[in-house]
């Protein structure tokens, strides 16, 4: 069973896409898959830049069915079949 990512908001519009499934041959990290997401998807590069991971956390939020990164193993998390990944941008305003 695939993994499905889910883009929120700006990042929708930047992928081209609300959704999308990949399928997993191995475990998988968080920061795994980030980097592939960008391999594949290299216009994602600017908003889920891999160098930048812990400045994401304050413009970024990032759940693993429906739960914050944080309260798991943050970008070590492991992936499995079936789970649910949503990028949600963070506005800030004032």
């Amino acid at each position: 069973m695939p993994i499905t990512i889910k883009f929120i908001g700006i990042l929708r519009h930047v992928s081209g896409k609300g959704k999308i499934a990949l399928d997993m041959n191995n475990a998988l990290s968080l920061r795994d898959l980030i980097n592939k997401l960008i391999v594949e998807m290299p216009v994602l590069k600017e908003s889920l830049n891999p160098q930048r991971l812990e400045e994401l956390k304050s413009t970024l939020l990032i759940l693993v069915n429906g739960r914050e990164i944080s309260v798991l193993d943050g970008f070590e998390t492991i992936l499995k079949d079936g789970d649910e990944i949503a990028f949600v941008p963070v506005v800030h305003g004032g």
